[in-house]
C-alpha cells in the first residue's frame, strides 16, 4: 500500500493511502486528522474541514494543486510539506512563503563550489562548508589518486593477499582471515556494529563539517576508497543529506570510530538522516527523496569511512574559529570598559611591550591604542579625567595585553595544528599506490588535536575570567563611581546584579571544563587499543568553554554600554561610539528592570556574527597603517607621572 510522509508544523506523519485516485486535498485532510489526534490540545486546529492549507512536494518544492489526484503528482514514499494558512502557532514560528516550511526557508542551496584535493582545506573553509555556503567537487588530481589507490586494493583482493582490514577482521580479530565472498558483509558489519554512539545528534552544520572533512581526507588518495563511493558521498553532501551522528562515544583512537560509523551508516541507507527539505526520516527515504542511492561498500571501504580524527578536528575547527573571533572582540569590549571606568592608556605604550615582545601581547596593546588614542580619536570621557590623581589601574584593565595576548598566541598555535590535521590522512592501513603496498600505522590517534584543544580551552577561558572581574568593577559603585549595578532607583531596580552572577556562574563552570580530557586514557578493544586521546570530549568541552566566554563578554559589553549612559553627554572615541551604537541597535538602555535574557542573547548574537569586530576593524586598520608612532628611546622617566605627554598620543592621568 502506498505511503506518504507529510510534514505539519514540527511533526512528520506517515499517511497510508489505499486509493491513489484520492486528491491532494484528501491527503492533507487525512494528515491533519492524524496531527490533531496526536495533539492533546488538537494543535489549535478546531475543524479539519475549515482548515485551509497549501501543499508542496519536498523534493523540488513544487506546489501541489488540491484537486489533483495523488497518483498523478506523487510517487510512493514522497515527502509532502503542509502549510496551514495564517499559522502562527508558537513564538518560534518563522513566516515564509505558502507551502515552504521553516526548514526549507532557512536553507538556500549554494551555487559556488570548493574543490577538494586533501591538501589545501582550511578551518575557515570548513566552517563555511558547515554553514552550507558551498558545494563540493574533487580536483582532477585528487580523482586520479583515488583511482590509483583503489586499483591497488582491487589487486590485493584479486590475489587473495592477507592485509589488515581488507581481508582480515579488525582490532583483536586482525588475524582472522575473511573469505572473499564475505568481504562486502565484513565492511557493512563493521559500520553497523561500530554505530554505537549515544546522546544528541550533531547539528546539521556540524554534521556537514564532519562529512566535508571526511571527503577531504579520502580525496588524498591514501585510503583505498573507490571514486564511485567518494562521489556518492559528495552527492549526499551537496544535497545536504546528513546522517544522525550522536555526539558521544569516541575515545579519539582508533580515530572517531562511533561518530564516523553513524555518518557512514546513513550513507548506506540505514539509520536516520536529515535534510532541509525532508527533516528527520529513515535514511533510505531521505536519499530517495533527493534521487540518491545508498552506497554499496567494497573491500576496505567501511574501514576507510570510519577510521580517522574527523569529529575531533571538525569540532576543533569550529572551536578555533570562534575562539579567534571572540578574542578579537574581547579587546574592543575591554577597551570600552576601560573608558567607562576612566582608566589610563599608559599601560598600552608600545615601548613597554617592545620589552616583552610576545606577538599576541604586542597585537592586543596595539588594538587598545588604535581604539583609545585621544589625539587620533578624541574622547570627551578621557578628557574629563585627564588631571585626576590616579596613577595606574587594576590588573583587569592594565594587564589586558598580557592576558588577552597569550590567548591570541594560543589560538594561532592551535589553528596551525587543526589546519595540519584537516589535511592529514588519518586512517589505517594507509595505501601507497606508488609503492604498491599498504602500511599499518597510527595516524588515527587523536593526541595532536586533543592536546591542542585542551590548551585552547584553558587559554580562551581566561578571556571570561578577566571579563567577569571587569563586570564586577562596572557593577560595584565603590570601584566604578557609577550607580550600583548600573541602574537608577537601586533597590526598586536590581539592574545588572544577577547578570554579573550569571557571568560568575559561567566562569566557575569553565574552571571545571578546563580540566584537560587528554590526560586521561582507558584501554579498549581487548587491550589492542591501549592508549587513547579522549579528543572527542576535548573538542566538545572546548566549544562549551568558548560559548561561555562569548556569553560572559556579551554581559560585559551590555554593562559597559549601560555605564556610558551615566557619563552622557560625554562621548567616547569614535570607534567605541560605533560599537555603542551597534549594541543600541538591538538593545535599549536600561531605564528600569526588565526581562534581561533576551538582551544578553541579542548581544551574544552580535559577537557570534562578528559584528562588533566588523564595526571597529576599519578604525583599527586605519590607525595601524596611517598613524605610526614616532620612535623614542626608553628611559627611566619615560613613563613617570611627571613626564610630558608623548608627541604621538595623550596619556591619561598626567
Amino acid at each position: 500500500m502506498p505511503r506518504f510522509t507529510v510534514h505539519i508544523r514540527d511533526e512528520w506523519l506517515a499517511v497510508p493511502c489505499r486509493d491513489t485516485s484520492n486528491t491532494i486535498q484528501w491527503l492533507g485532510q487525512e494528515a491533519l486528522k492524524r496531527y490533531i489526534k496526536n495533539k492533546p490540545d488538537n494543535g489549535g486546529i478546531t475543524a479539519v474541514k475549515d482548515t485551509r492549507f497549501v501543499a508542496r512536494r519536498c523534493q523540488g518544492l513544487g506546489l501541489l494543486d488540491a484537486d489533483d489526484t495523488i497518483e498523478d503528482v506523487l510517487e510512493d514514499n514522497d515527502f509532502v510539506e503542509l502549510a496551514i494558512e495564517g499559522d502562527t502557532m508558537s513564538p518560534d514560528f518563522i513566516p515564509c512563503e505558502p507551502g515552504v516550511s521553516h526548514l526549507t526557508a532557512a536553507y538556500k542551496e549554494p551555487e559556488e563550489y570548493i574543490s577538494l584535493d586533501g591538501n589545501s582545506l582550511t578551518s575557515t573553509d570548513l566552517i563555511n562548508l558547515g554553514r552550507g555556503l558551498y558545494k563540493i567537487k574533487l580536483t582532477p588530481e585528487a580523482e586520479r589518486k583515488v583511482v590509483q589507490s583503489r586499483e591497488l586494493l582491487d589487486t590485493i583482493v584479486k590475489e587473495n593477499k592477507v592485509v589488515y582490514g581488507i581481508t582480515t577482521g579488525f582490532g583483536k580479530f586482525a588475524r582472522t582471515v575473511i573469505p572473499v565472498s564475505k568481504l562486502k558483509e565484513l565492511q557493512e558489519n563493521l559500520v553497523r556494529s561500530h554505530s554505537a554512539g549515544v546522546g544528541n545528534p550533531l547539528s546539521p552544520e556540524r554534521t556537514r563539517m564532519l562529512l566535508a572533512l571526511r571527503i577531504n581526507v579520502l580525496a588524498k588518495g591514501h585510503s583505498g576508497v573507490s571514486l564511485e563511493t567518494l562521489q556518492a558521498m559528495i552527492q549526499a553532501f551537496n544535497a545536504s543529506c546528513l546522517s544522525f551522528v550522536p555526539e558521544k562515544g569516541t575515545v579519539g583512537a582508533s580515530g572517531d570510530l562511533a561518530p564516523l560509523s553513524h555518518l557512514a551508516l546513513g550513507l548506506m541507507g540505514e539509520g536516520k538522516m536529515w535534510s532541509p527539505t525532508s527533516g528527520w526520516a529513515d535514511a533510505k527515504y531521505v536519499l530517495e527523496a533527493h534521487g540518491l542511492k545508498p552506497i554499496s561498500l567494497k573491500p576496505k571501504e567501511g574501514l576507510a569511512l570510519i577510521n580517522g580524527t574527523q569529529m575531533i578536528t571538525s569540532l576543533g575547527a569550529e572551536a578555533v574559529e570562534r575562539a579567534q573571533a571572540i578574542a578579537q572582540q574581547a579587546d574592543i569590549i575591554a577597551a570600552l570598559t576601560l573608558e567607562v571606568l576612566k582608566g589610563t592608556t599608559k599601560a598600552f605604550d608600545s615601548d613597554i611591550h617592545a620589552l616583552r615582545p610576545h606577538p599576541g601581547q604586542i597585537e592586543v596593546a596595539q588594538r587598545f591604542r588604535s581604539l583609545l588614542d585621544s589625539d587620533h580619536h578624541p574622547s570627551q570621557i578621557a578628557e574629563s579625567h585627564r588631571f585626576c590623581d590616579r596613577v595606574q589601574d587594576a590588573y583587569t584593565m592594565r594587564c589586558c595585553p598580557q592576558v588577552h595576548g597569550i590567548a591570541n598566541d594560543t589560538i594561532a598555535f592551535v589553528q596551525n595544528i587543526i589546519n595540519t590535521e584537516i589535511n592529514s590522512a588519518t586512517d589505517n592501513p594507509m595505501v601507497f599506490a606508488e609503492r604498491g603496498e599498504t602500511i599499518s600505522g597510527g595516524n588515527f590517534h587523536g593526541e595532536y588535536p586533543a592536546k591542542a584543544l585542551d590548551f585552547l580551552a584553558i587559554a580562551v577561558h581566561e578571556l571570561a575570567s578577566i571579563s567577569e572581574r571587569r563586570i564586577e568593577r562596572l557593577c560595584n559603585p565603590s570601584l566604578s563611581e557609577l550607580p550600583a549595578f548600573l541602574v537608577n532607583e537601586g533597590g526598586l531596580n536590581s539592574g545588572f546584579m544577577i547578570a554579573h552572577c550569571t557571568a560568575a556562574a559561567l566562569v566557575s563552570e569553565n574552571k571545571v571544563l578546563c580540566h584537560p580530557s587528554s590526560v586521561d586514557s582507558l584501554s579498549t578493544s581487548a587491550a589492542t587499543e591501549d592508549h587513547v586521546s579522549m579528543g572527542g570530549w576535548a573538542a566538545r568541552k572546548a566549544l562549551r568553554v568558548i560559548e561561555h566566554v562569548e556569553q560572559v563578554l556579551a554581559i560585559e559589553l551590555l554593562a559597559a554600554c549601560q555605564g556610558i549612559e551615566f557619563l552622557r553627554p560625554l562621548r567616547t572615541t569614535t570607534p567605541l561610539e560605533k560599537v555603542y551604537e551597534l549594541v543600541r541597535s538591538v538593545v535599549k538602555p536600561w531605564i528600569k528592570d526588565r526581562f534581561m535574557s533576551p538582551d544578553i542573547e541579542a548581544v551574544h548574537r552580535l559577537l557570534l556574527d562578528q559584528k562588533v569586530w566588523n564595526v571597529a576593524k576599519p578604525y583599527i586598520d586605519k590607525y595601524q597603517t596611517e598613524y605610526i608612532p614616532e620612535s623614542r628611546p626608553v628611559s627611566p622617566t619615560a613613563f613617570s607621572l611627571d613626564s610630558p605627554a608623548s608627541p604621538r598620543k595623550r596619556v591619561r592621568h598626567e
